[in-house]
C-alpha cells in the first residue's frame, strides 16, 4: 500500500490523479441525497438477508446488539468506502474509461476490485528480530489463494458483482457519492452479521469463509437486483463529456 501510494503521488500529474478525484467528488451538496440513498439501499438489502436468516432458523440477537455493532463499525465502514471508491471508481474506472470506453472500463475495474480483495494475507503473525524478506513472503502467500480457483471463485463472483453495482452507481451519476453510500452500507452489514447472528445458517445465504454474505448466492441475487434497479432510481448514464465539464 505504501509503494502504491508513493507511485500514485510520484506520477500524480501524468495519471491525472488529482483531477480525477476533483471531478469524482464535485457537487457534494447536490449529492447528499444520493449518498444517503445509496446507504439506505445497501442497508435494505442487508436487512433482507437478515430476515431470510431468521426464516431459515438462525438466531438473531436483539436490537441493542445491532445498534452497538452499527455504531462500532460505522467509522471503519465510512473510511473504507471513501478510500476504495476514490481509488476504484473516481481514479481507476474513470481513467480506464477515457482509454478503453465505458464497457471495458466497467468490467475491468470490477474485476480488479474483486481480485484485489481476494489477494490478502492468509493469517496474522508476529515477527521477532529483523526479517527483511518478510514482506515479500507475505505477498507471495497472499497471492497463493489465486492458485486454488475453486476455493476463491464464490468470493470472486460476489466481489465482481459488488464492483459492478458500485461502478454502475458511479457511471450513472459521474460522482462517487452514491457508490460511497452503497459501499459503506454493505461493509456495515457484513461486519454486523457475525455479531448479530448465530446458529446454523445455510451456505446459500451466509456464504463461506471469513467474509460473510459476499460468497453467498443470496447476495449475488440481491446484487443483480440492484444492478437492474439503479438505472430506474438514478436515471440514464451521463456522458463522459458531462463528467469533464468544468
Amino acid at each position: 500500500m505504501v509503494v502504491l501510494a508513493s507511485v500514485l503521488l510520484l506520477f500524480a500529474r501524468r495519471l491525472e490523479l488529482l483531477e480525477s478525484l476533483r471531478l469524482g467528488f464535485r457537487d457534494i451538496r447536490a449529492n447528499v441525497r444520493r449518498l444517503a440513498g445509496g446507504f439506505a439501499a445497501a442497508l435494505a438489502a442487508v436487512a433482507i438477508l437478515f430476515t431470510l436468516a431468521g426464516i431459515a432458523g438462525a438466531s438473531l440477537r436483539g436490537p441493542g446488539v445491532f445498534a452497538y455493532s452499527a455504531l462500532r463499525y460505522l467509522p471503519a465502514a465510512i473510511a473504507i468506502s471513501v478510500l476504495e471508491e476514490s481509488f476504484f471508481r473516481a481514479f481507476v474506472l474513470a481513467g480506464m474509461e477515457r482509454d478503453f470506453g465505458t464497457g471495458i472500463a466497467f468490467a475491468a475495474s470490477s474485476g480488479l476490485f474483486a481480485i484485489v480483495h481476494v489477494v490478502r494475507s492468509p493469517a496474522r503473525f508476529y515477527l521477532a528480530g529483523f526479517h527483511p524478506a518478510a514482506g515479500a513472503e507475505t505477498l507471495l502467500k497472499s497471492g497463493a489463494r489465486l492458485a486454488h480457483p475453486a476455493e476463491v471463485l464464490p468470493f470472486l463472483i460476489g466481489l465482481f458483482l459488488l464492483g459492478l453495482v458500485l461502478g454502475q452507481a458511479f457511471i450513472l451519476t459521474r460522482r462517487v457519492y452514491c457508490s460511497i453510500g452503497l459501499h459503506a452500507g454493505f461493509v456495515l452489514g457484513a461486519k454486523t452479521w457475525a455479531r448479530a447472528t448465530s446458529g446454523a445458517t445455510p451456505r446459500w445465504l451466509a456464504g463461506t469463509g471469513p467474509v460473510p454474505l459476499i460468497a453467498a448466492p443470496a447476495g449475488w441475487l440481491l446484487a443483480a437486483i440492484l444492478l437492474m434497479a439503479l438505472p430506474l432510481s438514478l436515471g440514464a448514464p451521463r456522458r463522459r463529456s458531462e463528467f469533464q465539464q468544468p
